[in-house]
């Protein structure tokens, strides 16, 4: 499966603010976007350009894809399948990429990031509902149950990431620290999704 495999920092100085794609290191003094928060490339601190109309949308769009970890195919695929459903499209989107299972990992609080579940969900640690699932983009349904694989539950990371999670304060999910599981409750809501994105820039964008 095709990833991204450059340098972090450098998206989120392209976006101009935090993505937070490197989990509790995004949180310390060793943050690159904090020395060098401007453009990436030899002209980036010199970048004074007005930004147009399609300009906003473009870099909406990019920002929500590099804050999941997607390719474009795969982002635009989602869109797609959130124009057909019923409801708000942009809303909608946000839920699809809510419900992979890659991003269900993070929300819990067993990855310090998504990238770091991506891993971990492709290395088999994880099943749901018994059995072992192995693809990030997985969408989970409401009330599958998510666990942590027996052989797995003695990994650092994951326990090391569950001490910095606010993975209790997700209104949506359900964790349990002690099994190392947690539970899909319900498809989230605009206001129950912290991703700081302005959605309806992404569908103009789609529909031209």
């Amino acid at each position: 499966m095709a990833r991204y495999t450059g340098p972090n920092c450098k998206l989120c100085r392209r976006e101009s603010e935090k993505l937070y794609l490197k989990g509790s290191r995004c949180l310390s003094d060793k943050c690159a976007f904090e020395k060098r928060s401007y453009a990436p490339g030899q002209h980036g601190q010199n970048m004074r350009r007005k930004v147009s109309e399609y300009g906003l949308q473009l870099r909406e769009k990019q920002k929500v894809r590099r804050i999941y970890g997607l390719l474009e195919q795969q982002f635009h695929n989602y869109f797609v399948k959130a124009d057909r459903k019923k409801g708000i499209t942009g809303e909608n989107l946000l839920q699809l990429l809510e419900c992979r299972m890659d991003n269900i990992v993070y929300r819990l609080g067993f990855a310090p990031s998504r990238k770091s579940a991506r891993q971990l969900v492709r290395h088999r640690h994880f099943t749901i509902n018994g059995r072992i699932v192995d693809i990030p983009s997985f969408q989970v349904k409401v009330h599958d149950v998510l666990q942590v694989k027996d052989k797995s539950k003695s990994i650092d990371i994951i326990h090391l990431a569950l001490k910095e999670s606010r993975g209790e304060q997700i209104p949506w999910l359900r964790l349990n620290k002690a099994s190392l599981e947690g539970e899909l409750l319900e498809i989230p809501k605009r206001d129950e999704i912290p991703t700081p994105a302005q959605e309806q820039l992404i569908v103009e964008l789609y529909s031209k």
